[in-house]
Formats: C-alpha cells, structure tokens, sequence
C-alpha cells in the first residue's frame, strides 16, 4: 500500500483499486462516531472561489472532529483574486498559514495548477465541469455501505454528464470495479469524450441512452443530477433540456426492491420531494457519508498510513 502522506488528491484517475478500498474501510470507521483528535494542531485552508455547502461544511466538519482548526474563505470576493491578485500568488501565501488546502473553482485545471505552486498538499474539491474525486470516493463508501458491494452493480447516472464534474470522477474511479455503467442524458449532454475514452482504454461495461425510464428496471443505483445552468453559454440551449428528467414517487415502482436512488445535490427539480421519505432514497445519507469519508482523506493526507494504526 502506498503511503498518503502529503499526496495531492486531484482526480478519480491518480487512484487504485487497493487504494479505493483502504480509504473506503477508513471511512467506514470513521462512522462509528469516536473520533481520534489525531490532526490537533493541524490547520485545513478552504479557498471556495464557487459557492458550496456540503463540500466546504463537511471538510470542516470532518478537521474540526479529528481535532484540527480551519481558516479560509467561501467566495472569491472576500479574498485577494477581486483585486487582481494571481491564484498562484494566493496559494504561496496561504500556505504559510495552513497545513492542507482544499480548493474549489469554477476553471478547469486550476486545481492541478495549485498542486504545481503549492509546499502543502493539494485537495480539489471541483474544478469547474472537470472533476470532483472526492465527492467520487464518498459515493462509493455510500454504495458499498447501502448496497453491501460496488462489484456486480448496474449503475445508471442520469442528467447532466458533460457538464456534471461529480460524474466524471465516478466514472474513473468505477473503472476499478466491476459494474455495468448506464449514460442517461439528452444528446447535449452527454459524457464527455474524454471520459468515454477512459473507460473503454479500462474494458469498462458501459451503455449510453436517452430513455430515462426504460432503463429503471434494470438498475441497483440511479444517480441523479441537475442540469447546471451556470455552466451554459447560451441560457436558451439550457431551457431545452431543463427538467429533462425527473424521479417522481410513481417512478419507485419499477424499480428493484434493493434499488438506490443518490444526488450528489442541490437538488432543483429533478427528484420530487415526495419521494425523500422512501427507504430507497439515500442522498441525504450520501452527504453524511462525506463527512466520513473527508475525515478518512484528511488523516490519511496529513498523517500517512499511521492514521490507520491509531484508529
């Protein structure tokens, strides 16, 4: 086993299947609730240069638990970069200040840029429509925890695949399993090249349609996302496919009795409400399970394999 310590975290790629695992049972631990204060003295900068609430809550959260403080700031408007100042710049300087920095913007390839200029390492938590790895590794624990397994799986992700960065990383990191993988998406929006590439370069198992519900019947896991109006150029091209596909409660019928139905979220319009109170519905399950699974990044990163050993 590799040892994280001081490894950036930057795409669903950089990971192995024994790796995926380890980090998958220390999750796993981590939510038994007695948490180990092993990161007292440690300090986690949040650099949010796009809104978030899960990611950036749960990274804190999952610091603060382990015994760790934060700094940081939750808009690119109460930091430097609204005066002109470079990211590069803001990266030297704050990691003077901190031991670890999680890092979200809205540009492609920043995050990597970070990891290039930074002493510290690196954890990017979205980088524009690219990537989210660890939103990617969180969904497995989720499965894994609510499914019994990832092998063996029919995994539909639905929505917004060219521009959904959660489902980019998913998709890399399942290439380490064995699942079949369904692409539910208008034609607009379909999963980029690039990630269908990597997944037939892996012998991955892979269909892509646009027929929402011929498909349920087929599937353990649906992961639904909403069509993400801000990363259109052009707002009518978003009104045609805007509320394309929607879970409504009656859909729950033809669905598999050990069927799961994930968000990374916010959700819009895209799952009604009305079907939040099903056994079957785990999405708010999901983002706890983050909070584990941050807690198992963190401590690997910053404490190596020893993480494991004081567990």
């Amino acid at each position: 086993m590799k040892d994280f310590k001081n490894r950036d975290i930057l795409s669903g790629k950089d990971f192995e299947r024994d790796e995926i695992d380890y980090i998958l049972e220390i999750g796993k631990k981590m939510g038994n609730n007695e948490y180990p204060k092993i990161l007292d003295g440690k300090i986690l900068a949040t650099l949010f240069f796009e809104p978030s609430t899960r990611t950036r809550l749960s990274f804190e959260s999952a610091m603060l638990r382990l015994g760790g403080k934060v700094v940081g700031f939750q808009s690119r408007d109460v930091s430097s970069i609204k005066k002109g100042e470079t990211i590069a710049d803001t990266i030297r300087t704050v990691q003077n200040y901190s031991d670890i920095i999680v890092m979200r913007h809205s540009l492609e390839g920043v995050d990597r840029m970070a990891a290039k200029f930074s002493t510290v390492p690196v954890i990017n938590a979205g980088s524009g429509p690219s990537e989210h790895p660890t939103q990617g590794l969180l969904d497995l624990l989720t499965i894994k925890e609510e499914c019994g397994t990832i092998d063996g799986l029919n995994i539909g992700l639905c929505g917004d695949l060219k521009y959904g960065r959660t489902v980019h990383s998913l998709s890399y990191l399942l290439c380490n399993y064995e699942v079949n993988l369904y692409f539910i998406s208008p034609d607009s929006l379909k999963m980029r090249a690039r990630v269908v590439d990597w997944l037939r370069k892996k012998q991955l198992k892979f269909k892509e349609t646009e027929k929402f519900r011929d498909i349920l019947p087929l599937l353990d896991v649906l992961y639904m996302t909403r069509i993400q109006a801000e990363r259109f150029v052009d707002k009518e091209e978003y009104e045609k496919v805007k509320g394309v596909y929607i879970f409504r409660k009656k859909d729950l019928t033809e669905t598999r009795d050990n069927f799961r139905l994930m968000h990374p979220l916010p959700r819009i319009d895209e799952i009604s409400t009305s079907v939040d109170d099903s056994k079957k519905a785990i999405y708010f399950k999901q983002a706890k399970y983050g909070m584990y699974l941050r807690m198992a990044l963190l401590g690997l990163v910053l404490k190596g394999n020893d993480f494991m050993r004081n567990l």
